[in-house]
Parts: C-alpha cells; sequence; structure tokens
C-alpha cells in the first residue's frame, strides 16, 4: 500500500537528524534541485511529491515561479503541456510533462488559467485541472454551453470564459438561435459553473473572435483581430462589456502579459517592447533592449510574453540556429525610473526547445 507523508518519513530523511529538521532543510531548497534529489531514495522521492513539503514551503512564505507552455507538434499534431525546467548548469529547457495528458487537435488560443497553484484546462474533449506541485489530474464539470472562439483568464478563484455562444432568441412567435458574445464562470472553490451572462447587444455572426487578452485592474481585456474594433472589456464585479480604450486599442497587441499593472507585448514590426500603463492610458517602449532585440529577434514572427513574477517577465520566440529552427526564451528584468521611464534588462536567454517541430500555442505562470 501507498505510504502517506507522514508514514514514508518513519525511514528517516537524513539519518543524523530529526525527520522534522530534514524536512524544513529541503523546503528551503531550490525547487530546481527537486528533480534531482528525487533519486536520492524512494523516501525523498515521496516526500518531494507529498503536500507535506510544499505547505512547509508556503509557512516559510518560500514561493518560485514555475512557467508551463502549451506546444503543437508539427508531425504528430499532438498539444502537450512542457514545464520550463531550469537546470542546475545555468541552461533552461522546456521539457515535457508526461503526466498530464493531451489535449485536442483544436485546443488553439487561450485555453488555460492558473488559479493559486493549479492550472484548470478547457479543450474541446475535456476539462480538468491539474495541481503544479504533484501534476496530479481531477476532471471537472465540462463548460455548459457550446463557445466558440474562447478566452480563458482567471480572477481570484474564478475562471472566466470568454467567447461566441450560441443562444436562443425569441421575435416574436418566431424562435431562432444566433451567436452573442458571452461569459459562463467556472468557481474554483465551488467547483461549479454559474449561469452564463449573454450580451445581448452584440450579436456577431460567426465571428469576429479574439487575438488574446489580458487580466488589469480587475478587468479582463479582449483585443479583437480587426484592426480598430471588435476588442473589448468585461467587467466582472459590474458583469458588463465596455469598449476598449481607443489608445489600448489602436496597437495590435498579440503575445501580451500584464505585469505590476501593466501590459508588455513585442511589436515585431518594429523590434521593441511596448508597454501600456491603463492608469495613464498611453503606450511607451521599454527602453534597454536595443541590442537584444535587433540580434535574438530579428526576423520572429512572433513573440510570447508571460509575467515571471513581480518587475519580470519571460519571452518566447523562434529564430533559426545552425539551419534549424528553435524555440528561445528570455528572463527580462523591467525597472521603472525617475521620470514614468521602464528599463528592461535580459538576464538570461537560452534555447529551449529545438528539432523544428513544435508551435507554441499557450504560456502561462504559476506560483507555487
Amino acid at each position: 500500500m501507498e505510504q502517506s507523508p507522514e508514514q514514508l518519513l518513519l525511514s528517516p530523511l537524513i539519518p543524523s537528524l530529526p525527520d522534522d529538521v530534514a524536512v524544513d532543510i529541503v523546503a528551503r531548497v531550490p525547487r530546481s534541485h527537486y528533480p534531482t534529489l528525487s533519486l536520492v531514495s524512494k523516501t525523498f522521492r515521496k516526500l518531494i511529491a507529498s503536500s507535506k513539503l510544499y505547505k512547509r514551503r508556503s509557512q516559510l512564505g518560500i514561493t518560485q515561479h514555475r512557467i508551463y507552455a502549451v506546444l503543437r507538434n508539427l508531425k504528430t499534431n499532438e498539444f502537450s503541456f512542457y514545464i520550463l525546467h531550469q537546470k542546475l548548469n545555468g541552461y533552461n529547457r522546456l521539457v515535457r510533462v508526461r503526466s498530464l495528458p493531451f489535449l485536442s487537435s483544436r485546443a488553439r488560443g487561450s485555453c488555460c488559467a492558473p488559479v493559486g497553484s493549479k492550472v484548470y484546462v478547457f479543450n474541446d474533449i475535456s476539462a480538468l485541472s491539474f495541481d503544479c506541485n504533484s501534476h496530479k489530474v481531477r476532471c471537472i464539470p465540462d463548460i455548459p454551453q457550446r463557445m466558440a472562439y474562447r478566452e480563458v483568464n482567471a480572477l481570484g478563484k474564478k475562471v472566466y470564459v470568454s467567447g461566441d455562444g450560441y443562444c436562443r432568441y425569441v421575435e416574436g412567435n418566431r424562435e431562432g438561435q444566433m451567436w452573442q458574445k458571452s461569459v459562463t464562470v467556472f468557481d474554483t472553490e465551488t467547483q461549479s459553473w454559474e449561469p452564463t451572462l449573454v450580451y445581448e447587444d452584440m450579436n456577431v455572426g460567426v465571428g469576429p473572435f479574439w487575438c488574446d487578452s489580458v487580466v488589469m485592474e480587475d478587468k479582463i481585456y479582449l483585443k479583437g483581430y480587426v484592426d480598430g474594433g471588435d476588442s473589448f472589456v468585461y467587467v466582472p464585479e459590474e458583469r458588463k462589456w465596455e469598449a476598449m480604450d481607443e489608445v489600448l486599442n489602436s496597437r495590435e497587441w498579440e503575445g501580451a502579459c500584464a505585469v505590476d499593472g501593466v501590459l508588455y507585448y513585442h511589436d515585431p514590426s518594429e523590434k521593441e517592447l511596448r508597454a501600456y500603463d491603463p492608469k495613464q492610458g498611453v503606450w511607451s517602449v521599454v527602453n534597454g533592449l536595443e541590442e537584444f532585440f535587433a540580434v535574438e529577434t530579428a526576423r520572429s514572427k512572433w513573440c510570447d510574453a508571460v509575467s515571471y513574477g513581480s518587475d519580470k517577465l519571460a519571452l518566447f520566440f523562434p529564430k533559426k540556429q545552425c539551419g534549424e529552427r528553435v524555440i528561445c526564451c528570455a528572463e527580462v528584468a523591467l525597472e521603472r525610473r525617475q521620470g514614468g521611464e521602464i528599463w528592461g534588462e535580459v538576464q538570461w536567454c537560452h534555447i529551449v526547445i529545438g528539432d523544428g517541430l513544435f508551435d507554441m500555442v499557450k504560456v502561462v505562470s504559476v506560483t507555487v
């Protein structure tokens, strides 16, 4: 029979120390060392997979940021979860999480969102969540209605799935169905869906669909593909839709993320990292990254950004290396200086996956 976290400690972790002290020591070790520690013994392996260790880390206030990516294999068309693994030699790599299932072949766009130490996933064949400490998967109730062009975002303990819902309408004595913008909400505490909210004045036919979304100021910003239009803001607290600010909507941001309430995205045409502060309502350029973008991303057609903790973001982008297409990742530290200027500094930049076989679908950051 499988041992509980308490039972597994009957075999001393470190013979010369009390087990509570040993657990306290392991809790302070950077998580990047855990894969190596799990090879020490069966007891260590079970400890690192148990909730006891992570509860102690939480008590000590020790947290780290983990990045998960959904990649599409161009040969098999399989969509899989990968984790950015920080290796001891300093070179980081994306490694497939084999305990997590494949996603639907139509799992493009935003299909998942983190809440606490879990990631919630919604695709065409299932709805599930997985714990980022143990990678244990749990099935959850599927979306209660058909919805196309989904964008998945989290605010607090709730996950908001925005998209085009197929809704019934009554006009006189005639009934019919039409596509309308709608939001359905999954409460992660009750593990149940709330009633779908439909924006009845927004009839969309068979489109448009979103190209990106971010959460800022407790609002969900949804960017449409059509130039200058079809971009909206959903305000959960007031349960209403608003038109997006013209300045924010003036640029075709995609692959964006929000760090400390500011939106960042890489502009491939200008080879710049741009920032939008909703409090000031203006766009600016992040200084100090000109040489990096000129050398590293000069031919990249896309670049995905993800928050990497306070004052940091990670950029994923493709490039050619020795004739082979690879995906790179760079960690960028951000600093707001006197006068409001934002400066960036590249902490590291590595090839995280090679072979030329993969497309990036979605990237999420989780604090554990």
